[in-house]
């Protein structure tokens, strides 16, 4: 099995070795290299090809929102998880228009980051505890971090939900991944899977996050 080969960008020397010390711990993990600015980081993208990126925010010069979108503009099979300690609504709309697939803070346990790592290269959208909030409070200000314009609530329709697709809603709203919320409803995760696909299909959205974006926009997350 080929491992998952990680680019990491973070200005500081000592946490990007810090950050490869504690991915290679886990033997599905291999970090390629490292960049300390988003145009460094795009620049190897094209060198090394990594499956995921870990991308601080704020570097100097050319920063986390350069980086993801030279990326994801020139690599989109990339994926770009946000790893920074600013938990502010301004910079995570920022890393969501830029079109970061997930964004975790520093402050995640060790294990929690590595899991994140993965889950994103499966293709999931990743937001760690504490982003939830700051993406209710944009909604509440009607800050648009994804567009939704396509979805069935931005044309002014309505829509009808089941109760499981009601709690599955909820649920990726909250943060959760599928194999917790397969656990949280007692469904297999393949089941969970399922849903979301059909859920994505039906509101006309491209992604988890916009899925979660939904949800809370709509009051579905309660």
């Amino acid at each position: 099995m080929s491992k998952i080969k990680v680019l990491i960008a973070d200005d500081i020397m000592i946490l990007r070795q810090g950050l490869k010390a504690v991915l290679e711990q886990d033997k599905e993990i291999e970090v390629v290299t490292l960049a300390e600015n988003g145009k460094e980081a795009f620049e190897k993208c094209r060198v090394f090809e990594p499956d995921v990126v870990l991308m601080d925010m704020r570097m100097p010069e050319y920063d986390g929102a350069y980086g993801i979108r030279a990326i994801k503009e020139h690599f989109p099979a990339i994926r770009v998880l946000v790893l920074t300690t600013f938990d502010d609504e301004e910079t995570l709309v920022k890393a969501i228009e830029s079109g970061a697939d997930g964004y975790i803070l520093k402050e995640m346990e060790d294990e929690k980051v590595i899991a994140s790592v993965k889950s994103v290269y499966s293709g999931m959208s990743i937001f760690g505890s504490g982003v939830y909030e700051m993406m209710r409070s944009c909604m509440n200000k009607k800050s648009q971090p994804v567009n939704t314009e396509n979805s069935t609530e931005a044309t002014g329709g309505t829509m009808n939900f089941t109760d499981r697709e009601r709690d599955i809603l909820k649920l990726v709203a909250g943060g959760y991944d599928n194999k917790e919320i397969a656990a949280a409803l007692f469904l297999a995760e393949g089941t969970v899977r399922n849903q979301i696909s059909r859920l994505l299909e039906k509101l006309s959205l491209k992604d988890r996050t916009q899925l979660a974006v939904y949800a809370v926009k709509n009051g579905l997350d309660g």
